[in-house]
């Protein structure tokens, strides 16, 4: 079984999707992770070299099939693509893929916010700066939904986080998924 957890930007994706890898006795991926790899680039890198989106998600697709076609039963993270034909045919041509859009409320996205530098360093963040900033980035956020709210359309399987603690968010994943009877079937 192959698992995909889409959703935007530090809605939580990454730390839950480890725990759930771990909680299944699955591989865990992180595309982010598996394009800092493949390209031998930082995130910045990878955004002003492949300018355009339709190449970067077309980049981020064609490496997403190649770990699916890995050995094994997987969780993945899968970084906000605004073309869902790179992974939408994923999900409906493979019998052994299930698709999960996690979402939460802009302002529980927000409290979960990392901070990185352009080398992908993350750096802790002043109390006083993320309130200083704080209505940039909720709007920031909205917008990344209303964005990828298309994209997103083709996944099925929906997920409400409620800004539930990561550990509660796998074992919510197992239960309405039925995720562990999938991990026993394969």
């Amino acid at each position: 079984m192959n698992i995909m957890l889409f959703g935007l930007s530090n809605v939580g994706k990454t730390t839950a999707g480890r725990i759930l890898a771990e909680k299944l006795g699955y591989s865990f991926y992180d595309l982010d992770d598996e394009i800092r790899k493949k390209y031998s680039m930082t995130q910045q890198e990878f955004i002003d070299t492949f300018w355009l989106r339709n190449e970067r998600d077309r980049l981020r697709g064609q490496l997403l099939g190649e770990i699916l076609e890995n050995d094994g039963d997987k969780v993945i993270a899968v970084t906000p693509m605004y073309y869902s034909s790179y992974f939408s045919k994923y999900l409906k041509k493979r019998d052994d893929v299930i698709g999960i859009e996690m979402q939460d409320t802009p302002e529980n996205i927000f409290n979960r916010l990392v901070f990185t530098d352009d080398n992908d360093q993350v750096y802790e963040d002043s109390a006083e700066y993320r309130e200083k900033h704080k209505a940039y980035y909720l709007k920031d956020i909205k917008k990344d939904n209303t964005y990828y709210k298309k994209a997103f359309a083709k996944i099925e399987n929906k997920f409400q986080i409620n800004n539930d603690p990561p550990e509660m968010v796998a074992n919510r994943l197992i239960t309405e998924f039925g995720l562990a009877s999938k991990a026993v079937e394969s």
